[in-house]
């Protein structure tokens, strides 16, 4: 399971990026994950709750934000709903495309810091 190798790194980067921030603790990290990515979502919230254990992200929730896959046809000019490669097929004019517009993010876009315990 190559997910538990992201999420790790999903927690690793996301620590950083939170003490450079200057927060102590994570409470959610926001993903970005294309179709197309080769990340199933539901293995990769699993497996980051078994990375952030013992970790400034201990408390935190895995966002993510499902991305579907998006190409354009450079012969009528059309943005469609792709399936998965190596061809993907106009719907408008039944020509492939090979400009892939959106589908294979894989990224970390927000952090929010935990709130602090009420004294």
């Amino acid at each position: 399971m190559h997910e538990l190798s992201i999420a790790s790194a999903i927690v690793e980067r996301a620590g950083e990026l939170a003490r450079a921030d200057g927060t102590g603790a994570v409470s959610a990290v926001t993903v970005r994950v294309g179709e197309l990515s080769g990340v199933a979502p539901e293995a990769l919230d699993f497996a980051f709750e078994v990375a952030r254990e013992g970790t400034a992200l201990a408390g935190a929730r895995l966002v993510v934000e499902r991305v579907t896959g998006r190409a354009y046809c450079d012969a009528c000019a059309a943005e469609f709903a792709v399936g998965m490669p190596p061809f993907f097929w106009c719907p408008r004019c039944d020509r492939p495309s090979q400009d892939l517009r959106g589908g294979r993010e894989l990224e970390i876009i927000g952090i929010d810091p935990a709130s602090a315990p009420a004294s």
